[in-house]
């Protein structure tokens, strides 16, 4: 397996191609991390897609008014624009359904910059557009609400919490149709290597349950449910 905490390309690659976000999650517990899934009402606007990068964070605020003259998308143009290969926006928005922060034309700039995806507890919109571009998004909501007069960002590259998860810059995610796991970098080598161990003994249980195997008697030999 790849090295942890690394950003090769070969370690999201592995990632994606054998793991799925219950396996890590299950790994997760195992090491006592057990809130790093993000909340169920966070989705993929595309279930068939699959996300792994490392978090840039920003974090948001309600606004009900625009100060004209001013850039309300100044700090959100800047994390955009300065993604790197395999990072992930990662908007924290107080699960708030005012604030919707991403659409297609941030999406479009972050593709082009080779990022993994964007994250948000907040709202989304250009839905249409953003599955066209099959790139993952992962949103607590969808609407037409544009953020000016509703949110800004207040700053970026800092430890926020989002859906529920504590997250720090750098910390690696993983998100599919069944959700967003979160593995802090303390943490990221043990995670992972349990998770690939625990994936080949799930391939071993569900060959004996295929061949008829009884439950009880597969989970006697393997321990894996």
């Amino acid at each position: 397996m790849t090295k942890a905490h690394s950003s090769d390309p070969s370690l999201f690659a592995e990632i994606r191609s054998r793991l799925f976000t219950s396996v890590i999650s299950d790994a997760l517990d195992s090491v006592g991390h057990r809130q790093q899934a993000m909340s169920s009402h966070i989705r993929p606007l595309d279930d068939a897609l699959v996300l792994v990068g490392r978090a840039r964070t920003a974090s948001f605020m309600e606004v009900w008014h625009h100060e004209e003259g001013t850039n309300p998308y100044e700090l959100e143009i800047a994390l955009v624009d300065s993604l790197k290969p395999h990072e992930i926006a990662v908007f924290a928005c107080s699960g708030s359904a005012r604030i919707g922060p991403w659409g297609e034309l941030l999406s479009t700039a972050a593709m082009a910059r080779g990022a993994a995806g964007a994250v948000m507890d907040g709202c989304t919109r250009d839905v249409r557009a953003i599955r066209a571009m099959t790139f993952p998004v992962f949103h607590g909501g969808i609407a037409p609400l544009d953020s000016k007069g509703r949110a800004r960002i207040m700053a970026v590259d800092i430890p926020i919490e989002c859906a529920g998860v504590h997250i720090q810059p750098g910390d690696l995610m993983v998100g599919d149709v069944d959700g967003v796991v979160v593995i802090p970098q303390a943490a990221e080598q043990k995670v992972l290597e349990m998770a690939f161990k625990k994936i080949s003994g799930e391939h071993n249980t569900l060959r004996d349950l295929q061949r008829g195997d009884k439950l009880a008697d597969v989970f006697a030999r393997y321990g894996i449910l």
